[in-house]
C-alpha cells in the first residue's frame, strides 16, 4: 500500500526564489579577547538548487576571514577575532532558486533489501560514497531495538522509497515536537524513549533507524519557508504558516536509492522535501554541519539569539 505524502511545495511546477537572512548574536558577561569560529551558513549549489548570491558580515570585524569546501562538499566559513569584545554578531544573507522536486513515487521500485545488499558488497564509486553513511557517527548510533521498530515499515521486499516515506510518517505521528525535551547532545536512544524532540532529533532518529537496517542516510541542515502547507497540518509547535521549523534553522535527512540518487524526507513535517526547503549542508549528523561553532578565551557566561528570515521573491 502506498502513502502519498505530498512534497512540501505542493503542486507548484515553477521554481521558487528566496532571500535568506540568518543572524546570530552572542552576548558575553565578560570580555572575550580572542575567538575562532567555523560556520555552515552558505546554501549549497545543487542540480535543483542554484545559489544566486551570498554574503557574510561579522561584527566586530574579524582579523581573518576565509572559506573552504569541506569533505562533504559544503562551503565552510572560518574567521578569527583578536580584539576584546562582549558582543559578536554573525549575519549571513543569500539568494537561492529551487526547482520543483521529483515525485518520490517515480523512484525505481527496488526492494529495500537490494539496496542494503549492494551497500554491503558493491565497490563501484557511487556505492562506496554512499556506504560511509551506513556507519555510526558521533551523534547517531544504530541498534537492534531501532532496527526492530523500523522493520514495521521495511517489510520484506517492500519498495525502498515507499518504506522510507512510511517511516517518515510514523515518526511524525508517534513523536511530539517539544523544544524543551532535548538538547543538541541528547542521544538518539533517549529521544526514542521520550517520544519527544525537535527537528534535529527526528532527523537523527530516522537516520539511526535506516542505518540500523543497513541503508545509507545522511543529515541535512537548511531552512524552511514560512509558506503554508498545501495539504495536511503540522503538530504542536507549528508556526502560523502550519509547518514546524519555518523561520529558523531546520533539519531533515536523505536516504540513498542507488541510481535514483537520494530521497529527502522531513519527519518533523510529514513530507518529502520540495521547494519550501533550502539545503545548506549535509554530513553524517548535526556535528558535521552545525551552523556556528568555535572556541573563545574568557567571556564568562553567554546568551545566544538567532533570527532567521526566509522571504519568497515574486
Amino acid at each position: 500500500m502506498t502513502y502519498p505524502i505530498p512534497a512540501s511545495n505542493g503542486t507548484a511546477s515553477f521554481p521558487a526564489r528566496y532571500d535568506i537572512r540568518h543572524a546570530t548574536t552572542y552576548r558575553y558577561s565578560e570580555s572575550v579577547p580572542v575567538c575562532h569560529n567555523e560556520i555552515h551558513l552558505v546554501p549549497r549549489s545543487l542540480p535543483a538548487q542554484r545559489l544566486l548570491s551570498t554574503s557574510l558580515q561579522v561584527e566586530p570585524q574579524p582579523a581573518q576571514l576565509a572559506t573552504r569546501v569541506d569533505y562533504f562538499g559544503n562551503t565552510v566559513g572560518l574567521f578569527s577575532i583578536d580584539e576584546p569584545h562582549e558582543r559578536l554578531v554573525v549575519t549571513s544573507t543569500s539568494r537561492v532558486e529551487i526547482d520543483p522536486p521529483r515525485d518520490w513515487q517515480s523512484f525505481e521500485w527496488l526492494p529495500w533489501e537490494s539496496l542494503r545488499d549492494r551497500l554491503k558488497h558493491d565497490i563501484d564509486p557511487v556505492t562506496l560514497d554512499a556506504r560511509q553513511y551506513t556507519y555510526d557517527s558521533p551523534l547517531v548510533r544504530g541498534s537492534p531495538r531501532l532496527a526492530a521498530w523500523a522493520a514495521a515499515s521495511f517489510t520484506p521486499s517492500r519498495p525502498w522509497a515507499e518504506a522510507v516515506v512510511d517511516l517518515t510518517r510514523r515518526i511524525h505521528r508517534e513523536f511530539a515536537y517539544d523544544p524543551t525535551a532535548t538538547t543538541t547532545s541528547t542521544p538518539v536512544e533517549e529521544v526514542f524513549g521520550l517520544k519527544r524532540g525537535v527537528c534535529q532529533d527526528f532527523a537523527h532518529l530516522q537516520i539511526a533507524c535506516l542505518r540500523s537496517l543497513g541503508l545509507a542516510a545522511r543529515y541535512v541542515s537548511g531552512y524552511l519557508s514560512n509558506e503554508r502547507r498545501v495539504q495536511g497540518t503540522a503538530g504542536d509547535g507549528a508556526n502560523d504558516a502550519g509547518m514546524v521549523g519555518a523561520d529558523a534553522s531546520h533539519a531533515w535527512l536523505s536516504c540513498w536509492g542507488g541510481e535514483d540518487g537520494w530521497l529527502d524526507v522531513d519527519p518533523t513535517n510529514d513530507c518529502t522535501v520540495g521547494t519550501l526547503h533550502v539545503t545548506v549542508a549535509w554530513g553524517r549528523d548535526y556535528a558535521d554541519v552545525s551552523p556556528i561553532k568555535g572556541v573563545c578565551v574568557g567571556g564568562g557566561s553567554h546568551a545566544i539569539q538567532v533570527a532567521v528570515q526566509v522571504s519568497r521573491i515574486g
